[in-house]
């Protein structure tokens, strides 16, 4: 079995705790609770976690944000239970790009939210 993924559930609501003991379950992951006081961003990063996770109701943690800007590759969701939603944000960088490359990637990006509102909408 390989390296287990590292999971930061980043602050107390009980979400966080209800999908934390659920993803524990499943043994692929290595969950990591974090309560107040919330560590900053140098912190956050020398965790190295692969996932942080947040409740969405609580704001952002602007520290997870300026991890993210280090680390375009880590994935930083948030949850939303009220309406059952969840959130992938994303550090990645384009540079250089024309403007039929930022047109393709508005595009890309775009298509599955704008497939699945014309589905609701039909």
């Amino acid at each position: 079995m390989g390296r287990q993924m590292h999971i930061l559930l980043y602050g107390d609501s009980i979400i966080l705790g209800s999908v934390g003991a659920s993803l524990a379950r499943m043994g692929r992951f290595h969950i990591t609770h974090l309560s107040a006081p919330l560590p900053g961003p140098s912190d956050l990063e020398a965790l190295a976690p692969d996932v942080i996770l947040f409740d969405a109701e609580n704001g952002q943690p602007d520290p997870a944000f300026s991890v993210l800007k280090t680390r375009p590759g880590l994935r930083l969701l948030s949850i939303n239970p009220d309406g059952n939603v969840v959130q992938l944000w994303s550090g990645h960088e384009y540079r250089e790009l024309s403007t039929t490359d930022l047109t393709d990637l508005i595009v890309r990006e775009a298509a599955p939210s704008v497939q699945a509102s014309r589905k609701g909408a039909g």
